[in-house]
């Protein structure tokens, strides 16, 4: 798609790309960065609207194949096999480039992802309802401009209640300026078109990772993906939250560096 994508490019070895969550950005992975680098070239790219990467032009509604073009762009000239490590909107494009990339993934990781287009398909009905809720918020509020009214329902939900609250001022106005990009991001994750086989590859060894007491949506992706895949390996990660990735990685980036250690060994 010609666009000039804003990655961290850290290490040697087996490529391993890194697909950040919404309203962050490829320095949530810091910590993960220093695990893998030792053993593999770390790509960890920032999302369309996300440090210098250009944002989405918005002339239609943005689909997971448009950020997967990201991950293309990244592996240009980059040969053998590649891991993909993806977290929530992170973990849908991770999903939809791993069906792309075909037999080139040699391990697919997904923390708590969130193409929740699924669920509607499987009859979740309350389970998508409530993820529209907040769709609807945030585009709402994104249509008017008024990004500091969307903030506060938008980190509740997903950093857990009373978490606007507990937020110091600095942190508030960094997550109101890194929140317009979502807007797009949920006509992605919400595409009525998306189908299982889109997101839901069978041949790459795949990892998922997911707290069981995380919001109802994402639980019951997980679920879902869990009976429709049998062939993936599943995680339950208690005490993590939908944020773990960020908030707790004494907890996930272990997991997340074994899971690639075995896989890669195995392909070797």
């Amino acid at each position: 798609m010609g666009t000039e994508v804003d990655v961290l490019d850290a290490g040697a070895g087996p490529p391993v790309v890194l697909l950040h969550s919404s309203v962050s950005g490829n320095r949530q992975w810091k910590a993960l960065i220093a695990e893998l680098r030792d053993r593999h070239r770390v790509l960890a790219i920032n999302l369309l609207g996300y440090g210098s990467t250009p944002p989405w032009p918005g002339d239609r509604p943005q689909r997971l194949t448009d950020q997967a073009a990201l991950v293309h762009a990244v592996l240009d000239g980059i040969d053998g096999p590649v891991a993909l490590v993806g977290h929530s909107f992170g973990g849908a494009v991770a999903m939809r480039a791993a069906v792309e990339l075909g037999d080139r993934v040699g391990a697919l990781v997904l923390l708590e992802p969130n193409p929740v287009a699924l669920l509607r398909r499987a009859g979740r009905d309350d389970a998508f309802v409530e993820a529209c809720a907040l769709r609807d918020h945030v585009q709402g509020h994104g249509a008017s401009g008024t990004w500091a009214d969307a903030a506060p329902r938008f980190a509740d939900y997903w950093l857990g209640d009373g978490a606007w609250d507990a937020m110091p001022e600095t942190r508030r106005a960094a997550f109101v300026a890194a929140l317009p990009p979502n807007r797009h991001e949920w006509d992605a994750v919400t595409d009525p078109d998306l189908i299982l086989d889109d997101v839901a590859p069978t041949g790459a060894p795949t990892l998922l990772v997911h707290d069981p007491a995380t919001r109802r949506p994402i639980r019951e992706l997980a679920e879902l993906l869990a009976a429709a895949r049998p062939g993936w390996r599943v995680h339950t990660l208690d005490g993590g939250g939908h944020m773990a990735p960020l908030v707790r990685p004494d907890l996930v980036n272990p997991v997340v560096a074994a899971f690639l250690a075995a896989a890669f060994l195995a392909a070797s």
